[in-house]
């Protein structure tokens, strides 16, 4: 593990210590920023730092740019760019949290997105499973509901709509859960606190629909990809109801925090033996097999090199 700390704010590498927001910025004031999650995985036998899916992470960030009406200073190409060379600077050989944000800045009263300069953040930290992945979660489904498309909508990753997330959350831990599943205010299911969900049905994975209230999230888009590719499991997209989640045989949570996280409890109800499904077990197996650069057909499309070989 690396002792440096550097951060990429503006057009420059500081220290931790030296990388300082005014307590105005509009950011802080009303969560008018965007960001992403990207990890880097250490893969000891190669001595190697692979980034997952850096390019698909800026590219969705630029998404959830246009809709807060914000201007990146950087292209995709250049936001990937820094980060490698953040990563070297500060050299870390362990899994790690890269997390880029595009901030309103104005220092000004008023939620106003225009006249608002924009500006970009990175900093890196050590991160290693956000949960016990040996064992399964159980979870509730939570009386909150999901924000809306025409209120804050999901599919951009805007800060100030994890005060959802972080109620979610919050509510299912103080009643003895790991987390919880959220419905849309028309009552069919959303994804988890803060990432999403697939079950398993009859052999086959079943996940909500982009409309749905989702983040598009690319851990999702991975799992998709080569459950149909290589594992020979069909993915259905479709609207699911909350009695569905009883009944499924399997389920699990997926995403750049979450990775493949079994769910072997809903509401107290256990699925299928009460034990992490072998469908699910063949989709977490494979995914850390990619994420760490051991899957010769993802490779170079997927996971970038850090340190020069």
């Amino acid at each position: 593990m690396s002792d440096k700390n550097i951060v990429f704010l503006g057009d420059k590498y500081l220290n931790y210590e030296d990388a300082k927001l005014p307590i105005r910025t509009h950011a802080f004031l009303y969560g008018t920023s965007v960001f992403e999650g990207i990890r880097a995985y250490w893969n000891e036998e190669h001595q190697q730092l692979y980034i997952f899916r850096m390019k698909e992470h800026y590219e969705r960030l630029m998404r959830s740019a246009k809709i807060m009406c914000m201007d990146s200073p950087y292209t995709v190409q250049e936001m990937c760019d820094i980060t490698v060379e953040l990563l070297r600077r500060n050299a870390p050989k362990c899994d790690t949290y890269i997390r880029p944000t595009l901030f309103k800045t104005a220092e000004k009263v008023g939620p106003d997105l225009l006249n608002n300069p924009d500006c970009f953040l990175i900093f890196t930290t050590p991160l290693g499973q956000y949960c016990d992945l040996t064992k399964g979660l159980s979870v509730c489904v939570s009386s909150w509901r999901r924000v809306e498309d025409n209120a804050i909508p999901p599919r951009a990753k805007v800060s100030g709509a994890y005060a959802n997330a972080a109620l979610i959350a919050t509510d299912a831990h103080r009643a003895g859960f790991d987390d919880a599943i959220v419905l849309s205010e028309a009552g069919n299911v959303t994804e988890g606190s803060a990432m999403n969900l697939y079950l398993v049905e009859n052999g086959k994975l079943v996940t909500t629909m982009t409309t749905d209230n989702i983040l598009e999230g690319v851990t999702r888009n991975t799992v998709k990809q080569f459950a149909t590719e290589v594992l020979g499991l069909e993915v259905i997209e479709k609207d699911i109801d909350r009695t569905e989640l009883y009944v499924a045989d399997e389920a699990f949570y997926c995403g750049t925090g979450a990775q493949v996280s079994p769910i072997t409890k809903i509401d107290n109800r256990a699925l299928g033996t009460g034990t992490i499904g072998e469908v699910t077990k063949r989709v977490q197996d494979y995914y850390f097999e990619l994420v760490k650069g051991n899957v010769e057909k993802y490779k170079d499309q997927w996971c970038v090199p850090v340190y020069a070989n």
